[in-house]
């Protein structure tokens, strides 16, 4: 199947004027209408939407490919249009998005277009394509440069139905075609594969960006002069497949995924683990990364020959979990950060003497932000349970997670249905996203046995009646036992004397810089959240401090302890004052990327003396987020302030203690 044939003429238009990201989804999905390909438009734009949800699919210079694979999709196909003004379509790099094709793909059936889809993916990333599709008189001469384009790449003739599909399996399993004509690269009949580098590319639907990031890859290898080859794991399967002898031959392996692929065969050698936008924004930057001598070597962890490309290991169980919990989380925390400085902001601008009582609404301003930022913090538990269940179940489980959630913000139990009688919070909701997700999916394989002319009233009438009602009762039936794990875990917090608080602050500050991101840094963030809401607002200032100290140690470090690191890094390190200072713990990644057994050590060590000092001092904190811009909102501002600088200089002391001074000519080069 060719390019041209899922781009009917009815599916373009030229010219467009969008003044946002939704009027050119509603466009698209219209078009998309247009040509026939749809059982359902709104079902569809839900799909286009949801995977925007993941992340912008704008690929910057000014391209944007949204790609939905849904049941509302009757047959695969393609829509397009040209914005010369541009749209604002999200990209990393700020462009306005001139053109954008949005791809349909079936939920089921066979995978025949999955070529073409691949093939305009990684046209797209072709000099001039781009250029000459947007300035195309007509939708003839629109169809005509991508059929030139794809020919000229690709050739005219498409494989021969009666071609032996044992040798096109070959051709597909040994990538050799595509490798030839791509890289013009190997060492015909030397017996050695001739790549220095090998690559894997994974997105989640498979669709575009797999294809996208292969291609970038690629091309930027041959322009530097070093021999790569990309395996593309899309969704119709892993093609241009690396051999056992290329993995042995290699010297690195860049895994650019954003789902799990095989990761048991690269056990043993050095393996750069990031998500596939990398591949097609940060080509070069991870082939230098590669080549460099300094990339950690893999080592599988057994079990599965499966592995998700993010946690460079087996993709366990608990695994799983965590990755659903944060789904969650990263889309609970901007209701959290936004309320929580909204809040922080009314007890600011408040008048504490008007009516001590009534603190945060003495005032129309006061009582303003107070309001939106309570409303916009009640939705933290609904949203993070309405995300894991998601995560779990995909769509269908939004709503039933999302409902259980808020049973379990309002203490439900079968002897009060209205609410109020326990305190469930945060592990009430927690356990709403997990069992609302599950539920589901129990659901959809009770329900796959019904027949396919049901199909349609699964997602909008069975999965959200009979999800909502279960998802409900085992949440209203469980929160009772949350409400007392819950109430024992606060009145422990609160009942803690001065040294054990000053340990749980040690703790949760040392937890913010072990990993800078990952899962200690996520884990004691998501305990500070929980208990801000729970009135518990010295841990809130505990993590942060813990979580501000790291880029502030390095700065200090680099200024004050110069000939232990480079030049360019001296200059990075003024930034990170900035970073530091803004509660931007990630400011530390590339120092401690660069030497993690003497940067993280000295880091969290810092950041466990900012902890214990913020506990030790009484600090509190009602903002979950803002570094130095809400300090004013901090309890004992001083101490607090002590408490990071302390923080920060033990961190610097320890750091150059345990990094040796460079040479002259490593430190300029």
């Amino acid at each position: 199947m060719r390019i041209t044939e899922l781009l009917k003429a009815e599916s373009i238009e030229l010219g467009v004027v969008v003044s946002s990201k939704d009027d050119a989804v509603n466009k698209l999905t219209g078009l998309m209408e247009a040509g026939g390909r749809l059982y359902d438009r709104a079902g569809y734009k839900e799909g286009i939407l949801a995977r925007e949800a993941l992340g912008s699919t704008a690929v910057g210079d000014g391209i944007a490919i949204p790609h939905a694979k849904v049941a509302a999709v009757k047959e695969p196909g393609l829509a397009a249009i040209t914005v010369p003004e541009g749209v604002d379509y999200d990209a990393f790099d700020g462009s306005l998005a001139n053109l954008i094709f949005m791809i349909a793909a079936p939920a089921e059936g066979a995978d025949v277009h999955l070529e073409a889809l691949a093939r305009l993916s990684t046209l797209l990333m072709t000099p001039n394509f781009k250029d000459n599709l947007i300035h195309a008189s007509d939708k003839d001469e629109f169809l005509k440069i991508i059929d030139d384009a794809e020919t000229d790449k690709y050739g005219a003739a498409e494989e021969k139905e009666d071609s032996d599909p044992a040798d096109s399996e070959r051709d597909k399993d040994s990538g050799s075609g595509r490798d030839e004509k791509k890289n013009g690269q190997g060492n015909a009949g030397s017996g050695q594969s001739g790549y220095r580098l090998l690559a894997v590319t994974a997105c989640p639907t498979g669709i575009a960006h797999t294809y996208m990031a292969a291609e970038n890859l690629e091309g930027t290898a041959k322009k530097m002069g070093i021999t790569l080859k990309a395996e593309t794991d899309g969704s119709g399967g892993a093609q241009n497949v690396l051999t056992r002898e290329e993995i042995l031959q290699a010297e690195a392996i860049i895994v650019a995924a954003d789902r799990e692929i095989e990761m048991a065969r690269f056990d043993g050698k050095p393996v750069l683990q990031v998500p596939v936008a990398d591949g097609i924004h940060k080509a070069k930057e991870l082939i230098e990364r590669a080549v460099s001598g300094q990339v950690p070597v893999y080592h599988h962890a057994g079990g599965g020959e499966r592995a998700s490309a993010s946690a460079g290991g087996k993709d366990s169980t608990g695994r799983k979990i965590y990755k659903h919990l944060m789904n969650g989380v990263s889309h609970m925390l901007p209701f959290v950060i936004g309320g929580g400085i909204l809040i922080a902001l009314a007890f600011l601008l408040d008048d504490y003497s008007v009516n001590p009582s009534n603190f945060g609404k003495n005032t129309p301003l006061a009582a303003y932000l107070k309001t939106i930022g309570d409303q916009a913090l009640g939705m933290m538990l609904p949203v993070l349970s309405g995300y894991i269940a998601m995560s779990i179940a995909d769509r269908p489980g939004l709503a039933v997670g999302f409902v259980s959630g808020i049973v379990a913000k309002m203490g439900m139990t079968f002897a009060n249905p209205d609410g109020g009688a326990v305190n469930a919070g945060f592990l009430g909701a927690l356990f709403a996203g997990f069992a609302g997700g599950y539920l589901v999916l129990g659901l959809k394989k009770v329900f796959s046995k019904l027949p396919k002319s049901l199909e349609g009233i699964k997602p909008v009438l069975l999965y959200p009646v009979l999800g909502i009602l279960l998802g409900t009762a085992v949440t209203t039936f469980i929160n009772p036992y949350m409400g007392l794990i819950n109430d024992g875990l606060t009145n422990l917090l609160n009942s803690m004397g001065g040294t054990s608080r000053i340990v749980l602050g040690m703790i949760l500050g040392g937890m913010m810089s072990i990993d800078m991101g990952g899962p200690f840094n996520k884990a004691s963030y998501v305990f500070g959240t929980a208990q801000l809401a729970e009135g518990n607002f010295e841990v809130m200032a505990a993590v942060m401090a813990g979580g501000m100290v790291p880029p502030i140690a390095i700065g200090l470090c680099t200024v004050l302890f110069k000939r232990k690191f480079t030049e360019k890094e001296c200059q990075s390190g003024i930034v990170n004052f900035i970073m530091g200072l803004s509660f931007i713990t990630e400011g530390a990644i590339p120092f401690a990327a660069s030497d993690p057994l003497r940067v993280i050590p000295s880091c969290a060590i810092g950041a466990a003396v900012a902890g214990g000092l913020s506990m030790f001092f009484g600090c509190t904190l009602r903002a979950p987020h803002g570094g130095i811009f809400v300090l004013p909102t901090i309890g004992n501002p001083l101490g607090y302030f002590l408490a990071v600088l302390i923080g920060a200089a033990a961190g610097c002391v320890v750091l150059s203690v345990l990094k040796k001074d460079l040479k002259e000519e490593e430190r300029i080069g």
